[in-house]
């Protein structure tokens, strides 16, 4: 299917948060109760429509596990946005949300949207992290916040698709400058790259997308 952009994400945070679970919700609408651990990286893909313009979300899902923080790093190349992602049932893995968003922050572009998600909420009676923390810690950091649930697919929909409107909105508010890019060809059709956010745009006439 032909579509106006490409957008790559990047899901991060430690292991067990429901990563893996927030991208087979998104992609597959389905909740897998029992998922082996992440090694190295996933994908999933899914078409979604922003302003009339179709946009296709390349997802990559990392591990959370200290030995392949190396592996995820290599990931952050060209990502477009990213949901850092905590369990609001592990208090731990919120307090580690810094040193993962230090992480984005030096081996991505500085442009990079970033989503932070407290997953679980559908477990509130075990809550270790409450509402107001992550949505102070997003405040304090930059950061667009919500609370999902992967099992029920609370706000999963959301979370995407809100991370990829702020996208847009910079590429249409001229943060993102495509006019700069080299253009080349692709089926036929002009093809403006943003190689450091691998943001795609076409256009059979050869005007980009505005």
């Amino acid at each position: 299917m032909s579509y106006a952009y490409l957008f790559k994400y990047i899901i991060i945070g430690d292991t067990g948060v429901g990563k893996s679970c927030l991208l087979l919700q998104f992609t597959d609408k389905r909740f897998q109760p029992v998922h082996d651990l992440t090694i190295g990286v996933e994908f999933g893909a899914r078409m979604i429509t922003i302003d009339n313009k179709p946009i296709k979300l390349q997802i990559w899902d990392t591990a959370g596990q200290e030995s392949f923080r190396s592996i995820t790093r290599s990931y952050y190349r060209g990502a477009a946005g990213a949901l850092l992602v905590y369990d609001i049932t592990r208090r731990e893995t919120f307090n580690h949300l810094a040193s993962w968003l230090e992480d984005a922050r030096q081996h991505a572009n500085a442009n990079m949207t970033v989503m932070l998600i407290g997953n679980k909420c559908d477990l509130s009676h075990r809550r270790a992290v409450s509402y107001e923390e992550g949505e102070q810690f997003a405040k304090e950091h930059g950061l667009v916040f919500m609370e999902a649930s992967a099992k029920t697919a609370q706000n999963v929909e959301e979370a995407f698709i809100k991370t990829a409107g702020t996208i847009y909105k910079k590429i249409q508010d001229g943060v993102f400058d495509v006019s700069n890019e080299v253009s080349v060809k692709l089926l036929g059709f002009s093809v403006y790259q943003i190689t450091k956010l691998n943001i795609l745009v076409w256009s059979p006439s050869g005007a980009i997308h505005n």
